[in-house]
């Protein structure tokens, strides 16, 4: 019922109340016999509440009467309005004030740059809270679900952190897929270009190119190699040497990296192979199935002689079908959205979102993200990425502008400057 209606129902039964008649006073007809002016006000109330009730009323009471009636002797049919419903509305809602200002300083800040997703933008804005009210105002931010609200109500749609929501759907697969529940039954291969500048051995910014190996059962990245561009059938083929073999751990890798550490027989393994002593935690499987895309270095003479020497099936994705492989799709968008944002010469996954100095702000050589690739092929639950980019595992080099930017925690980190 509208309110409009509902006052105006309201108003026909308090007027019935007092002077017996729906009309009000000189309204023509007869009063009814529980609303005879006759009987007290006291029993008149309680016949219109058990009145109200038998019409499908809720929570009406004989309290609740007298309370309307109050109401409308004192503001007569606006009274009788729910007020909740008339209250100006801000786009804000309850959100404290100091949250709202910094939600707008970060705006300002990632105005003009390669846009990132919400949740970077909402460790930008603790880090304004942080600087402008102290440690403690860190606090204040509301959960990620009010806070993505209040980041729609106050962006511009056009500067919103995100992609836009794809609208185009996809018809149905003719067969049930493939359920993976082995490791090693199901592995993906695929290449993609990260949305970071990297500096090349020739001193040349460009976006390197990410190969990975995906075990599907459980979703652990096996292997990864990172090129400046260029791709090889070569590169594909190491892929699957990486996986065979246990890979060495470097120096400078936490102690929870190592072999010995994680959940496994590590006694019983390291009868087995000796080279397990100093191995990394990534698990040493051979692929029974590679699937792969229709590209040129999977379908090469040479990636297929390397599955044939090591007993790999081979097995193509379906043409112009990116969902066949959409668990090491949604990998790589969580290396961009998870990692590559944090990093200094963040691209942005499309023009759209670039910021107009991306290539200047590019400091890091393909070597030291491949360096961190190796160690970061580790489950979920791992440290995130903003605390990954204030201790890196690499030296940090001079950064190449004079200030260093909000994505940063510690001033002196290497990051995506202003």
């Amino acid at each position: 019922m509208r309110e409009q209606e509902r006052a105006l129902a309201w108003q026909r039964h308090l007027q019935e109340i007092e002077c017996g008649l729906p009309g009000g006073p000189g309204s023509p007809g007869v009063p009814r016999p529980a609303y005879a002016l006759e009987r007290p006000m006291g029993e008149r109330v309680e016949a219109k509440a058990a009145e109200l009730a038998a019409l499908g009323w809720t929570a009406v009471s004989p309290p609740t009467i007298r309370r309307m009636r109050t109401r409308y002797r004192r503001q007569g049919l606006w009274g009788l309005v729910d007020h909740r419903t008339t209250k100006p509305s801000s786009r804000t809602g309850r959100a404290d004030e100091q949250v709202v200002v910094a939600v707008l300083e970060a705006l300002r800040r990632q105005r003009g740059r390669s846009k990132g997703t919400l949740a970077g933008l909402r460790e930008l804005t603790r880090q304004v809270l942080a600087e402008t009210h102290g440690p403690e105002a860190a606090g204040l931010l509301p959960p990620v679900s009010t806070f993505n609200r209040l980041v729609r109500a106050l962006a511009d749609p056009r500067e919103l952190p995100g992609r836009p929501a794809r609208t185009a759907s996809s018809p149905a697969p003719p067969f049930t897929p493939a359920m993976a529940l082995r490791p090693g039954e199901q592995v993906m291969l695929d290449t993609t270009r990260l949305d970071i500048m990297a500096v090349s051995d020739h001193g040349v910014a460009g976006r390197p190119e990410l190969t990975i190996a995906l075990d599907v059962a459980t979703r652990s990245i096996l292997a990864a190699v990172l090129r400046p561009g260029g791709t090889k059938a070569v590169d594909a083929a190491l892929l699957l040497a990486e996986m065979a073999v246990p890979h060495p751990v470097r120096p400078h890798w936490p102690a929870c990296l190592h072999l010995a550490h994680a959940s496994i027989p590590y006694e019983r393994l390291l009868d087995i192979d000796a080279r397990l002593e100093h191995a990394a935690a990534r698990p040493v499987i051979v692929p029974e199935t590679v699937i792969i895309d229709r590209g040129n270095i999977y379908l090469s003479a040479a990636f297929r002689a390397a599955c044939e020497t090591l007993g790999v099936s081979l097995q193509p994705a379906p043409p112009r079908q990116p969902a066949a492989k959409g668990p090491v799709e949604r990998t790589f968008a969580s290396i961009n959205t998870l990692f590559c944002q944090y990093v200094a010469g963040y691209t942005g996954s499309n023009v759209v979102q670039r910021g107009c100095d991306a290539e200047k702000e590019a400091c890091w050589s393909v070597a030291q993200p491949r360096t961190s690739s190796m160690s970061g092929s580790q489950p979920a639950g791992s440290p995130g990425p903003t605390k990954a980019c204030g201790t890196p595992p690499w030296p940090r080099p001079p950064c190449r502008r004079t200030r260093c930017g909000p994505r940063s925690s510690p001033p002196t980190a290497t990051c995506r400057c202003r």
